[in-house]
């Protein structure tokens, strides 16, 4: 069942649950933050409608750049002005910022700890027909590598928003990752959100102790969810983490899990090397060790699709996740 203490939408299992692109929810929350604060101002590269800065540039058009196709000028600028006390958020396609102005991003930056923000958007297999040339699925491993970078991955547009605006109000160089597609409202307004904390969102009824723990975040918070309520209707009970910061990981928060359950599945939109399952196993073989499964892409590229078959196709929908439940219960027998 859903926790209550999180106050989720309680149409999370209908068909007809509203969904909305979780980009929406970074242009709305950086317009909320530019309401707030006036030393934030954005820079774009040349992709301010898809990455939904426009509602920004709209509003504040003299705290608005665009930086063009430049991506390294994009980071290099923004450090500069971070550097004499602005707020910058940068967006760009998450394959080219950060997959194209890494260097740019680590030295500039993160050396120098300024508190640059940058909005990867369009990551993840589920951009579809764009193909592997711009889907992202490593950039939460080049990013949490990073010495002081903070790594957030919003599970749907209300907590984008609510991430956008806590990364405005903090001194770290932060990473907030974005899909493009439309996906399930997950969380409410009321839905705590807080930067290095992560949620128990699903557990079982009552007293029924949870054979597994799901640990999710992004765009397939969703997934993981119905999977553990179809798993429920079978006798198999789980519960499901909602990892919203990967970086600094809640690492109390996947111990506990860990410790309860004997095994965990993870699922991410992202290599499963370096990244959320790469965290979760690091954390685990430091304090308690367990078998684990990922849910994710397998060490190959993308290609072109639709969304869903895309997702399909690299082993990340409800019914790979049901099925790495089931594995990694006999692993821990």
């Amino acid at each position: 069942m859903l926790n209550p203490e999180q106050k989720l939408n309680q149409k999370v299992f209908s068909h007809d649950v509203e969904q909305l692109p979780i980009r929406k929810g970074f242009g709305e929350g950086l317009l909320f933050a530019a309401e707030k604060d006036e030393r934030v101002v954005g820079l774009c590269a040349d992709l301010t409608d898809s990455t939904v800065m426009n509602l920004f540039k709209a509003k504040f058009p003299t705290r608005f750049i665009e930086m063009g196709v430049a991506e390294q000028n994009l980071a290099s600028v923004a450090s500069g002005m971070a550097a004499m006390g602005k707020i910058p958020f940068i967006t760009s396609y998450a394959m080219f910022s950060p997959g194209r102005n890494w260097e740019q991003i680590r030295t500039t930056i993160c050396y120098n700890n300024v508190p640059v923000k940058i909005a990867g958007s369009h990551a993840g297999v589920s951009v579809g027909p764009d193909g592997g040339t711009h889907q992202a699925i490593e950039d939460i491993a080049i990013m949490r590598v990073i010495p002081r970078m903070v790594v957030i991955s919003p599970c749907d547009a209300i907590e984008a928003r609510k991430a956008t605006l806590a990364a405005a109000q903090s001194p770290d160089p932060t990473y907030i990752r974005l899909a493009r597609e439309k996906t399930p409202i997950i969380t409410t307004e009321a839905t705590p959100f807080t930067i290095g904390k992560a949620h128990i969102i699903f557990h079982p009824e009552g007293t029924q102790k949870a054979d597994v723990g799901i640990i999710a975040t992004g765009a397939l918070v969703h997934k993981a969810l119905v999977a553990a309520q179809k798993l429920s209707q079978h006798g198999i009970f789980v519960k499901v983490l909602n990892v919203a910061t990967i970086k600094p990981l809640d690492e109390e928060a996947v111990w506990r899990l860990a410790h309860e359950t004997k095994a965990i599945v993870t699922v991410e939109e992202h290599q499963i090397k370096g990244g959320l399952g790469g965290a979760v196993a690091e954390c685990l073989a430091v304090h308690y060790p367990v078998p684990i499964e990922f849910i994710g892409v397998h060490d190959v590229f993308g290609q072109s699709g639709t969304p869903e078959e895309l997702i399909e196709h690299y082993g990340m929908g409800e019914s790979h996740i049901i099925t790495a439940v089931r594995k990694v219960i006999l692993r821990k027998k």
